[in-house]
């Protein structure tokens, strides 16, 4: 890829374009409109978190998968 996203440091994906900051700032947005919508339907703390959670790890999935195929690759 001639343009990077993303540079990895470890584990983590550091958006180094505006491409990758949209990408990191549609995935929080994602995350916090999922996170009131549950909060919404929920009864508990324990029923939100548990709902969550699972839609936390496959967005974390999806970004991953993203900033992978993305990514700078050092040599």
């Amino acid at each position: 890829m001639n343009f990077p996203w993303f540079k990895r440091i470890g584990i983590f994906f550091i958006p180094i374009t505006i491409m990758g900051w949209i990408l990191f700032m549609v995935c929080i947005a994602y995350a916090v409109y999922v996170f009131i919508d549950i909060d919404s339907r929920s009864h508990s703390v324990s029923d939100t978190l548990i709902n969550f959670v699972f839609n936390l790890f496959v967005l974390g999935i999806v970004y991953s998968l993203l900033a992978f195929l993305t990514t700078k690759t050092l040599k």
